[in-house]
């Protein structure tokens, strides 16, 4: 086991588990990660491993047929398999995001109906937010449910953007706007609801008024299907909305994205860690001017700041996990955590990419593969900045100045 990014105070479970996934990532990630990113295929087989690991239903209570786990574990497991591939990190994010909305929010029918199916990953999630104008800016989201006269029912009409797993998921939570549910005046916030849409897998008209246009072509993060979801006279019940009740959906998202900046700095942590690893080993293997690379001052250098940023940003990780893991709230720490990790994440892959020379800029080599995948990682749940308006807003509440 290597000096860096280690956890202090794990439990022998915790220990286990995460042996038990390093080893599948070393035999059955690594070795298929960079084939299967560049022909942009969807890995089976490797989601099939994780399945039978456990791993999607790894932080769902034992009583729906999960494992139980802490934060701490997942974000521990998603470092883990971010290491061997980010993208496959990503399946996991957006069907944990779902599951921890349920089991926060959820009515207990809704538990009951979904749990036991995503713990083992027969049901599998996805969650959206945005929408093709509006990116980050929540409050401006257009898409609408409208109750059907009297009864029970609603039309959802709109499209939202940037679904991970949406073709190949069967769980969709996804917030619209519910005009006509709270009061006229009521903040644009309260007027959002989260619904929960069970559907087939695949793409195209998925359900009567439901489409799952094609997979967006991405610079990187290949191999998970990214998509939009557009809904034309769309219906769903009362029943379908989370917790039972309109007007909470931001709320009950903000939560799942909580958690899920947690997870995206993990997946950054990861990231760095290979990264890491790449660099050092390539410059004890490159010799110039008679003698490893590693023995020249600049690369040494340069690896010990990667080395640095590795250990801060998994450190930040661990405490925004644990303070969640407490009961606390963490919004301030998994900003911190989210920001500084991929941004660290950034710089440690750019100077594994320098140390490799013209190497890394070769599809054979690995680094080539996360050089792309990086920067995925600046803008997924919330952009540097709004990570930066999180932290200020919630310092001025720690130190606002006395009057």
């Amino acid at each position: 086991m290597t000096r860096l990014a280690q956890t202090e105070g794990l439990t022998a479970d915790q220990r286990d588990i995460l042996a038990a996934v390093h080893e599948f990532v070393e035999n059955e990630i690594i070795p298929v990660a960079t084939e299967l990113e560049h022909a942009d295929e969807y890995p089976q087989a490797i989601v099939d491993g994780l399945k039978e690991l456990g791993v999607f239903g790894l932080m769902i209570p034992e009583e729906f047929g999960g494992l139980g786990q802490s934060l701490l574990t997942y974000a521990l497991v998603v470092e883990e398999i971010a290491r061997g591939w980010m993208s496959v990190s990503g399946v996991i994010n957006t069907h944990f995001i779902v599951a921890w909305m349920l089991m926060q929010h959820g009515t207990d029918a809704q538990k009951a109906q979904y749990l036991p199916r995503m713990a083992t990953g027969e049901v599998r999630g996805a969650f959206s937010m945005s929408e093709p104008g509006c990116g980050s800016d929540v409050a401006a989201i257009t898409s609408k449910a409208v109750r059907d006269g009297d009864s029970s029912d609603f039309v959802l009409n709109g499209a939202k953007m940037w679904l991970t797993n949406g073709g190949s998921s069967t769980l969709v939570a996804v917030l619209v706007l519910t005009p006509g549910e709270v009061d006229a005046d009521a903040s644009v916030y309260k007027t959002m609801t989260t619904f929960l849409i069970e559907k087939p897998a695949g793409f195209g008209q998925v359900l009567p008024g439901l489409m799952i246009p094609g997979k967006i072509d991405k610079m990187g993060y290949k191999g998970v299907d990214t998509t939009e979801l557009v809904m034309d006279g769309f219906r769903l019940t009362s029943g379908d909305i989370l917790g039972g009740e309109p007007g909470r959906g931001f709320y009950q998202m903000m939560d799942g994205v909580e958690v899920g900046r947690v997870n995206v700095a993990a997946r950054a942590c990861g990231l760095s860690i290979r990264a890491f690893e790449l660099g050092v080993e390539y410059a004890q293997q490159r010799v110039t001017f008679g003698k490893p690379i590693i023995e020249h001052q600049a690369v040494s250098f340069r690896l010990a700041d990667m080395a640095v940023k590795v250990e801060a940003a998994h450190q930040m990780m661990i405490m925004a996990a644990r303070k969640k893991d407490s009961g606390e709230r963490n919004d301030l720490e998994a900003g911190m955590a989210k920001y500084l990790a991929s941004e660290y994440c950034k710089e440690v892959v750019e100077d594994s990419f320098r140390i490799h020379g013209g190497y890394g800029y070769s599809k054979e080599y690995e680094i080539e593969r996360l050089y792309r995948e990086a920067p995925m990682l600046l803008i997924g749940e919330g952009t540097a900045d709004i990570q930066r308006m999180i932290i200020a807003r919630r310092l001025l509440e720690e130190y606002k100045a006395r009057t």
